[in-house]
């Protein structure tokens, strides 16, 4: 970095905790199963004019498996990269284990967590006519029979590619005999979708499985998706297409360390449709809830001086969005105070709007000009998000659901 760079920043660097059963040295590519020697990581002088929008992923640093499959003692078993600030103002980037967590944290501090559970929302179907074969993922439940689906083409591997968005109504035919009727375009790649079956959830859950992409090598277990905080979607009337990956490594142990630590852990829900493209394309409108009990605790939080951080993006959008709500309802003579709020949220944060609520968040890693990363920069600021980034890099974090996680600390 340059010497101006290096003297604003005043970064802080703990010493790596090597994970167990994870060689650092010898990341193969994806189907290298040899475990070439990797690249070398990057030099300091390498990093110089490092930003979020041009940054390569490396495809030995795509986790393709859970940890628990790669060696390791279990899903607590991923590696902790911590961004923040220290009493000076200085940016801070640490390296930990992620069983470190409670120790990074402080009593009072309000954890929250989505309670939305991962669907089987990947089904096998043939367009009715041309009898092409394509596998609908079902992103999100609009109504009783209508839902936002994406159509994507077999890659020949177990996984999918994108599929050229075609104009005009199809049909689909499902497996176990249910059809599927696309009306309309949502946007470049999904449709809005006829899917007048008696019971949705359950079809999924016969004829279904887990969203995968191509970086991951093999169809798994719908519990391989689930977190430790997931709740029945009949409790919380649906699911997730994807996993709020976020909260992928926690463990009851690991909860009962929090909690003992005074972490207070409260839920919201926000059911997530399908990952966007990863090239600044914006989330769409998902349904959430934050409960008053929640809204409480983060309000107590607050005003105590304690912080509230978000476990994953999701989390951040429902809280975000309550926020929204409390704000408009000032304006009708409330009082402005986070309240229990749930509905169909269409919020997109980014640095200029910022965030009222979080002062932190727990994340996975994330693509190159992925929209994420306006709400990861709304929290930590451009600099440390830049630096932190940079970090990873070089100290060879994993990406993806299966990967590494990232603590952001404002303050």
């Amino acid at each position: 970095m340059t010497q101006q760079r290096t003297a604003d920043l005043a970064v802080q660097r703990t010493d790596v905790k090597p994970v167990p059963g994870q060689d650092r040295k010898r990341l193969g590519k994806r189907g290298d199963r040899a475990g070439h020697l990797a690249a070398p990581a990057p030099s300091v002088d390498a990093l110089d004019g490092f930003g979020l929008d041009e940054f390569e992923l490396p495809d030995e640093l795509e986790a393709s498996a859970p940890p628990e499959e790669r060696g390791h003692a279990g899903r607590d078993d991923v590696r902790l990269l911590f961004g923040g600030r220290d009493r000076q103002g200085g940016l801070t980037v640490g390296h930990h284990a992620f069983r470190d967590l409670p120790q990074l944290l402080r009593a009072g501090d309000v954890l929250v967590v989505n309670v939305s559970a991962t669907l089987p929302a990947a089904v096998d179907g043939e367009v009715a006519g041309s009898g092409e074969q394509v596998v609908v993922h079902f992103s999100t439940r609009r109504s009783r029979h209508r839902w936002v689906v994406e159509l994507r083409t077999p890659d020949g591997h177990g996984s999918t590619r994108q599929r050229e968005h075609r104009d005009g109504a199809v049909a689909v035919r499902l497996a176990g005999g249910a059809s599927l009727r696309l009306l309309e375009g949502v946007g470049p790649r999904l449709w809005a979708a006829e899917f007048a079956v008696a019971d949705p959830l359950a079809y999924l859950a016969a004829h279904g499985r887990a969203i995968r992409y191509a970086y991951t090598d093999a169809d798994r277990p719908i519990a391989a998706y689930q977190t430790v905080f997931a709740r029945p979607p009949a409790e919380v009337h649906g699911g997730s297409a994807e996993m709020p990956s976020a909260a992928r490594p926690f463990t009851a142990e690991l909860v009962t360390r929090l909690v003992s630590r005074g972490v207070q852990i409260v839920p919201i829900t926000l059911h997530t449709g399908v990952a966007s493209l990863e090239s600044h394309e914006p989330p769409y409108a998902e349904w959430f809830e934050v409960p008053e009990p929640t809204a409480r605790a983060v309000r107590t939080a607050r005003s105590s001086g304690s912080r509230v951080v978000a476990v994953g993006t999701t989390a951040v959008r429902a809280l975000e969005s309550a926020a929204e709500a409390a704000e408009a309802a000032r304006a009708d003579g409330g009082d402005g105070l986070l309240r229990a709020a749930s509905g169909w949220t269409e919020l997109v944060i980014t640095p200029e709007r910022g965030v009222r609520v979080v002062d932190g968040l727990l994340t996975g890693l994330h693509e190159p000009r992925a929209s994420h990363l306006l709400m990861l920069e709304a929290i930590a600021g451009r600099p440390l998000l830049d630096l932190s980034y940079a970090e990873a890099l070089r100290e060879r974090y994993l990406w993806h659901e299966f990967g590494d996680l990232h603590l952001i600390l404002s303050r």
